[in-house]
């Protein structure tokens, strides 16, 4: 059994041991990189990308990326291709085929397959001098020195290897696209991600009775519209103009303040220039303005007329964090 330390030591050679591999990765960005991502930018089709073993496991998250970030992909298993699958190719796809040796049997069978239907085939492969890359288009080099596996066996930096020149390659046609905040949120609608992306407050703050009381009303009127409303405060308006907010701490401190309220009204205790915000702001953009002024509640407005209150607990409760 290893120490604790030894365990230690082990897991941190791994790490180094890949941080090397793919560190020289950048070496391996060459014109046949480029002329990838040129072709995949003008191609009409999708990309369909494949392999086997581990390469497959890292085949489906680099289409899991291109699609997340606006292009076109489909995973296809080497293995499957030829009993079936390859009628998941279309005219004007673009394969890329990942594989560490580019020697496997299953890739020898299958390339010549590829290449009779006409598309490009581009080979994301380990080995530059193997039968996948001769045979290939254009070829992506991820080799590695050595796995980190202390028997250079298991597929470890190889893989992550693979899986960063797959990154390389999504980014790269992601910016060449000027792929968007919006264009990202319209892929990422479900989850914390997608709502910090397009969840506005007027989604939300609508909810919510809107606390409101005139600057006439006395300090009773104040207290109850905050407290029937729960939202720790309350607006003050005049018609329809704005004239400022009255919050708990507001009346608190009014109470440490004076012993006799009774004959106080809401324009005696307001706070002017209220924080507000327009319905229309991202939801992140009101968390972030609370955080900054160490508040809990903003005015909604729309053309500077008064519509509500958005709450923190409103936009906690969406999972924005």
């Amino acid at each position: 059994m290893k120490t604790s330390e030894e365990i230690k030591q082990i897991a941190v050679s791994t790490i180094s041991e890949e941080a090397k591999a793919i560190a020289e990765l950048k070496t391996f960005v060459d014109d046949s990189f480029v002329k990838c991502v040129e072709l995949i930018l003008k191609s009409t089709g999708r990309v369909i990308v494949t392999g086997i073993g581990k390469s497959a496991i890292i085949g489906n998250k680099i289409v899991a990326t291109l699609n997340s970030t606006g292009t076109p992909a489909i995973f296809m298993h080497a293995a499957d291709a030829i009993h079936g699958d390859l009628g998941i190719i279309q005219k004007d796809d673009i394969i890329i085929c990942i594989s560490k040796s580019g020697d496997t049997p299953e890739i020898k069978v299958l390339v010549p397959m590829l290449k009779a239907f006409g598309s490009i085939l581009i080979a994301l492969v380990g080995n530059i001098k193997s039968f996948l890359a001769k045979n290939a288009d254009y070829v992506i080099n991820s080799s590695v020195a050595k796995e980190a596996c202390p028997n250079n066996l298991a597929p470890t930096s190889s893989t992550t290897a693979q899986l960063v020149m797959g990154d390389a390659l999504a980014i790269c046609l992601l910016e060449c696209k000027g792929f968007s905040i919006s264009d990202f949120a319209k892929f990422h609608p479900g989850g914390a991600i997608g709502k910090k992306l397009y969840l506005r407050v007027g989604d939300i703050f609508s909810n919510n009775d809107a606390p409101v009381v005139k600057p006439t009303d006395n300090i009773k009127t104040v207290i109850l519209e905050i407290s029937s409303k729960r939202l720790g405060a309350t607006a003050v308006c005049e018609g329809e103009s704005l004239l400022g907010v009255i919050t708990d701490g507001d009346l608190r401190r009014m109470l440490q303040k004076n012993n006799l309220i009774e004959n106080l009204t809401a324009a005696d205790i307001l706070s002017k220039n209220p924080k507000t915000i327009e319905k229309e702001t991202l939801a992140i953009d009101a968390l972030n303005i609370m955080r900054q002024n160490n508040i809990t509640q903003l005015l909604v407005t729309e053309n500077e007329k008064y519509l509500g209150i958005v709450h923190l607990h409103d936009i906690l409760k969406e999972g924005i964090i």
